[in-house]
Parts: C-alpha cells; structure tokens; sequence
C-alpha cells in the first residue's frame, strides 16, 4: 500500500497522558518509535519538541471527549493535525493496548486512511462553546419550571391548569405570595387578573385551595432563585455571543432570512458548521455531516432501516425546533414540503427533511453570500408537472369522475 505521509505521528489521548508513535518512512524501510508524555502543559511542550525532532509534518488522535483539545491547541501551529473518529479507526480486537493504539493510528494516517473530523478555527470553537452552554442552561431552566410545577401539584394548587406560563406575570405574582406565606385566594390573586387570562376569578379561587406546607415554600423559593440565576446566565452569555459575532454580523442575518431561523438559531448554525463552506464539497456532505439524511443499510438486496444517524445533535435539534415555526408560514416552500411529505411519510420524517432544507439553504447563503430566497409553495409541481397530473387524474377517477386530457394552448 502507497505510503502518503512518510514522517508522521499517532496520538493515543488519555486524561492524563498522551502516548505518542512516531513512524518515519525512509529508503524503503520504516522505523517506529514511541514514547509517553504527560498532557500538562510541559508535557505537552515536551511533546512538540520530540515531534519536530523526528521531523514529523503530521499528526492524528482520536477524539476522546474533551482531552484531546489541549493536544490540538498545543500542536495545531506546528503540524497538520488530523481528528479521527473512534468509531471509524478501531484496531484489530484482542491486541488493545496504549502503545498499539498509537502505533495502529501512526500507520493509518501514513497511508493516508483516516478521514479527519471537522474543526473549526479557534473563534468558531468559542462560538460553538457558548451556544451550546446557552442551550444546556436554557434546559436546565425548564427542568427547573418543571419542578415548580411538580410542587405545586404536590401542594394541590392546581394552577397549572388555568395558565399557560407559571412565571408568566399573573404567575409569578401568586408563586411569590404562596412563598410570602399567604393563603388567602383574593389576596395570591391580587386586585385584578391579567387581561389575556380567559379563566375566572371563581376559577382561580378553587384552584387556589391547597395544603401549603413550609415544605412547599422552601422547595419553590430555591428553584425560583436557579431560574433568575440561570436567566440572568442566559443573558450574559447572549451579550458575549453578540459581542463575539460583531466581526460577521451580515451572516446571522442573512441567515435569518430563512423561515423559523431566530438570532439565537443563527449563531448556532455558526457555531456548529463554520463560516468557511469549502469544507464540504456539496450541501449533500453538509446534510450528511449533520445526520439528517437517512442511512444506508443494505445486505443481500435486503433495505434494513435508514433511520438518522447521530450526526450533529447539538446542530440537528437547533434545526428540527426551527422547523416547526417554518411550516407555519403560508404560501412558502418549507410548508409545502412539509405537508407534501406528512401525507406519506408520517410527521416526523416530514419535519426532518424541512430541517434539511433549511440546512441547505444555509449552505448556500454562507457560499454564496446571498439573502434566502422561497422556491415558492409550487415548486415540487411545476418540476414534476406529468406525474402531478397523473396524480390528480387518478384521485379525480377514484371519485368516479370520468376526466379528459388535452394540453393547454
């Protein structure tokens, strides 16, 4: 087998150390030598010496959970670095040790076969960082309301049954007069309603007699307190995000030009695939990078499932939520598509292939630099004209109406 790289190095990235192969290729013979250092940053530093001693020009590692960023962070300036799935380099089992893993990494990227994962440059990374910190807070906080919930139900306050937001401002109003220690409905209900509220006084009156323990009162005053906290979180994460997007403010909204695509979307499309879209050749490998095609799984002429793959989830679940508000707009491609697809494939995989669409429209925009444009809502029938007046001819005779065909004029 051809030899593509003939001084390069394989990584085996653990959280303490790093063991690292160097294989050099030279008169027709190869010569492999390996050695242990520490992920400190001395040892790291150690290990970029030795590196470029060996004369090496690149260097593959897997990507194991967060440890091998430091390596990268450390190395990236010095050699072509190359971040291999585990999944895809597993080694031959029953001979698994350190020194084998790096050695079998080495001869990999020597040969040239590992397909290196996606990294962005060090601004992205931060990007990506904070929108998926902003996401995981903005879970926690609805885990949070959840609980609240929970609680009241505990105490018999059924007021999750009248309103639609507890933290709403009729909500709040109550949660805090239920902590303040009053039981009174009129008094935890207050002068008047909040004019959107459909329920009645009376409503709220038997809703609101419960068994309110000091119990209740600890429980929702400390998960009040993690909700303003995680909130006022929220907020200053937004300011940084804002703050870090200022050099290409012109692409988020661009971005927010497609249907369902909100500011917070936006930089987390940025984040997660990158500014520079020559990094996939088409919006196919963008889509499949992302998991949101099917699979293919196929034996003996045999179809088994074409499920999604894993892909992307931080960046798929972003887009699946932003595909819902997008079917919402009248007279536009994405609904059309959705509801095209719903009526044979079922709404999930409807709502899928409209995430799709609107990966691959953000393709486009960050390629070519354009605002969204619509396809329209008869777009799939004007390119496949004959097969949907085959179509609409056969529902038309299933209704027992006899039709004839003639082209226009």
């Amino acid at each position: 087998m051809e030899v593509v790289h003939q001084r390069c190095a394989g990584l085996d990235v653990h959280k303490d150390t790093v063991v690292a192969c160097a294989r050099i290729s030279e008169g027709g013979k190869t010569r492999r030598e390996v050695r242990t250092f520490s992920t400190t940053t001395g040892g790291l530093l150690a290990l970029l010496d030795w590196l470029k001693a060996q004369g090496c020009t690149h260097a593959a590692m897997e990507s194991t959970g967060v440890y091998w960023k430091p390596v990268w962070h450390v190395l990236e300036d010095a050699f072509v670095l190359v971040l291999a799935n585990a999944m895809h380099i597993r080694a031959i089992p029953g001979r698994k040790t350190d020194v084998n893993d790096a050695t079998w990494i080495a001869d990999l990227l020597a040969h040239g076969l590992i397909r290196g994962s996606f990294v962005p440059p060090r601004p992205i990374q931060e990007l990506r960082d904070l929108t998926r910190t902003r996401t995981q807070l903005t879970r926690e906080r609805a885990r949070h309301i959840q609980r609240v919930q929970k609680t009241l139900e505990d105490a018999n306050l059924k007021l999750t049954g009248l309103i639609t937001d507890v933290l709403g401002v009729t909500g709040r109003r109550i949660l805090e007069g239920v902590i303040r220690g009053e039981t009174d409905p009129s008094q935890l209900i207050g002068p008047r309603l909040h004019g959107r509220l459909k329920a009645t006084r009376e409503q709220f009156h038997e809703a609101l007699r419960g068994e309110i323990r000091e119990h209740h009162r600890f429980l929702l005053r400390m998960h009040l307190d993690q909700i303003d906290g995680v909130g006022k979180a929220v907020a200053e994460l937004e300011v940084r995000i804002e703050k870090l997007m200022e050099p290409f403010k012109e692409l988020p909204e661009r971005l927010s030009t497609i249907p369902g695509v909100s500011g917070t979307t936006a930089a987390i499309i940025l984040g997660e695939i990158g500014l520079d879209m020559s990094r996939f050749p088409t919006s196919g490998h963008l889509i499949s990078w992302a998991g949101l095609c099917p699979g293919n799984n196929e034996s003996a002429g045999k179809r088994r499932s074409t499920r999604l793959r894993e892909g992307a989830p931080w960046l798929k679940a972003a887009l699946v939520q932003a595909a819902w508000p997008a079917t919402k707009k009248k007279d536009s491609y994405l609904r059309s598509q959705y509801y095209r697809l719903r009526a044979r494939r079922g709404p999930k995989k409807a709502i899928a292939a409209v995430a799709a669409s609107m990966l691959t429209a953000a393709y486009y925009i960050l390629l070519r630099g354009e605002p969204y444009r619509d396809l329209g809502p008869a777009h799939h029938e004007l390119i496949n004209r004959e097969k949907t007046a085959r179509r609409l001819i056969s529902r038309l005779r299933d209704m027992g109406v006899e039709v004839a065909v003639k082209p226009a004029a």
